[in-house]
């Protein structure tokens, strides 16, 4: 008679809840570890970021308000001129210009172009670790950027609407978001941990077990019995016997 044994991983959600319920003050402490260290890392490692943007509007010398051909070639334009911002010519220009210790794909990393949709409105924006810095950087590109792209384009040069501010509060690290992040990857480490634990216990404990590892029917339980030390029963013996002696000597002391 063959056996074909099937390997099967098979989760008793009911028993996995009762471990979870066993375990909950250790989920409770692994959530609040996970916030403390992440919070801690954020506020006291990373450094503050920095925005500041400016915006740019774009137009050209045919550009009219009333005829539709023209709003879509200031259309076209504005995704042009999104290329030509991050160009080399114009942030290595700037690099220069302000001495900074930074190359060309470090300040491409800062620097960010935005297009609102259906507007012919450019958006720069700088991150930097130094909310004046990023102000500077910003203004300093959005200015060169007009320069160049009606000197390149022989157009008319993008209008700048309005430079960029300097913020004081920083747009990371986000702390309070940092820490919940935290906190629920504690969770998920001890909830899985316990489920590992779970699912590889393959421990006979019940006779559904017996039949569920071994394939075999149950026939009987016997149940477990409290069986006392053997020397238990012979050391109370002698301690009745010694206080059984005790007895006549004190009557005599008492007499």
């Amino acid at each position: 008679m063959e056996h074909q044994y099937e390997d099967e991983i098979e989760i008793d959600l009911k028993e996995l809840l009762f471990e979870f319920k066993k375990k909950l003050w250790l989920i409770i402490l692994a959530a609040i570890a996970g916030c403390g260290l992440f919070g801690a890392f954020s506020a006291l490692v990373l450094q503050p970021q920095y925005t500041s943007s400016s915006m740019l509007y774009v137009l050209s010398k045919e550009t009219t308000l009333t005829s539709l051909a023209d709003l879509q070639i200031g259309t076209q334009l504005t995704n042009d001129y999104q290329v030509l911002v991050s160009s080399r010519p114009v942030l290595d220009v700037v690099i220069e210009e302000l001495g900074l210790e930074l190359d060309y794909e470090e300040m491409t990393r800062k620097l960010e172009i935005e297009n609102p949709t259906d507007t012919r409105i450019l958006t720069l924006t700088v991150t930097d670790g130094d909310p004046v810095m990023a102000k500077t950087i910003v203004d300093a590109i959005t200015d060169r950027v007009s320069e160049y792209i009606g000197d390149i384009m022989e157009m008319e040069a993008p209008k700048i609407i309005e430079y960029g501010q300097v913020s004081m509060e920083p747009v990371s690290p986000n702390v309070m978001r940092n820490a919940a992040i935290g906190g629920v990857l504690g969770i998920v480490a001890v909830c899985g941990i316990v489920t590992l634990m779970v699912v590889m216990n393959d421990t006979v404990r019940t006779e559904d077990d017996v039949e569920k590892y071994l394939g075999l029917s149950t026939l009987a339980v016997i149940p477990a019995v409290d069986r006392k030390h053997p020397d238990k029963p012979e050391r109370g013996k002698k301690r009745s016997e010694r206080s059984a002696k005790r007895e006549p000597g004190r009557n005599e002391s008492g007499k």
